[in-house]
């Protein structure tokens, strides 16, 4: 049985990719914004010509609960003079598919010849169901889901030249990333961002990332950035106010401290790899472990995570993952909202606090 082609590939291929004449396409998975494409790439092939779209190309709402009868009609369809192909399009298909499961399995299994297709879009299809191996022999199935392992850096550096026209540096492609969860539908708004932003002279040249910080995100998620390189780096009072107006503004608590988790992380990870042996894998520099440990390569990041490091000192570095699993036990136990989470959150902002090595009173032996 063939595997599902990636969304990813299928959208990078563009023009080039090989549609075949299957009588049943199902667009399945997770990702709206990959899955909006796929149907846009697969209007654009069937139907070239816009003037067809309007009845080429016909678009049903699975929770309106069309008939399939009227589903399968619109398909059957031949155009008597027109060269586009007809296509009835199921939108949150997946109770259309429960109902009219039999009918699409002989579809799928069936020559198209001259008629039109169908095409579902579903959130799940199970490979081993009889629909989904009919398919997978003579019909087509595209996976929004984004493979593990997947260079997706890669790919949002060749989608930012092929749909948007602009040139992303490496690090500004990953930093997009990082700063956006990986959430591509943003990454794609980011990016128009960007674009909008890129000066004509300057169209040719790679967008560096010091770009991102201005653009990518909402305010909110901009404030949350900001928040935990200033917690990072031992500011506790601006960390402590830009906490209260994230909170204030609604942000969830445990969304808000997964964030944290990603980069402290990161830090804690090289910390580990420096208190290795020296002929233990130990990195030859702290830079050498942040990048290991996944800090960007670029020039900000990489000083403000040397400077977080410095800041925390190996063993509070070391001891990230503990305080992090006992917020995490916390905002899921009895501070999971109101005032209780915030002080979790700020718990562990005061742990991470710059410390005054002056107040401190002299190690015996030693000179003020």
């Amino acid at each position: 049985m063939a595997a599902a082609a990636s969304a990813l590939d299928v959208l990078k291929a563009g023009a080039s990719w090989p549609l075949g004449s299957p009588s049943l396409v199902v667009v399945h998975g997770g990702e709206a914004f990959l899955a909006g494409q796929v149907l846009g790439l697969l209007r654009e092939r069937l139907c070239p010509d816009e003037a067809d779209r309007s009845w080429a190309w016909r678009e049903f709402a699975g929770d309106e609960e069309p008939d399939p009868r009227d589903v399968f009609d619109e398909a059957a369809t031949v155009p008597m003079f027109a060269t586009a192909t007809r296509a009835a399009v199921v939108r949150n298909a997946d109770a259309f598919v429960s109902d009219a499961r039999e009918r699409l399995e002989t579809l799928a299994n069936a020559s198209r010849g001259g008629r039109g297709l169908v095409v579902l879009e579903v959130r799940a299809f199970p490979g081993n169901t009889r629909l989904a191996k009919a398919v997978a022999a003579h019909g087509l199935a595209i996976d929004t889901a984004i493979p593990a392992r997947y260079d997706l850096a890669a790919w949002v550096r060749h989608w930012g030249q092929a749909r948007h026209g602009v040139q992303l540096a490496a690090a500004t492609a990953a930093r997009l990333l990082e700063r956006l969860g990986g959430d591509i539908g943003q990454v794609d708004q980011a990016i128009a961002r960007l674009a909008a932003g890129c000066a004509p002279a300057d169209r040719g040249k790679p967008i560096p990332p010091e770009a991102v910080d201005a653009c990518a995100g909402s305010p909110q998620e901009r404030t949350a950035w900001g928040m935990i390189d200033a917690a990072a780096g031992g500011d506790t009072k601006r960390a402590l106010q830009e906490l209260a107006d994230l909170l204030d503004a609604g942000e969830n608590p445990i969304g808000v401290a997964a964030q944290i988790a990603a980069v402290l992380r990161r830090l804690s990870t090289a910390a580990r790899l420096l208190a290795l042996p020296a002929g233990g894998g130990r990195p030859a520099g702290v830079e050498q472990a942040l990048r290991e440990a996944g800090v960007a390569a670029w020039p900000k990041a990489m000083a403000q995570a040397k400077e977080s490091l410095g800041q925390l000192g190996p063993r509070r570095a070391r001891q990230l993952p503990i305080w992090l699993l006992d917020l995490d036990r916390a905002l899921k136990g009895d501070a999971s909202r109101g005032l209780r989470a915030r002080l979790a959150l700020e718990r562990l902002f005061c742990k991470m606090a710059r410390r005054d090595d002056s107040s401190r009173p002299p190690r015996p032996g030693a000179r003020r």
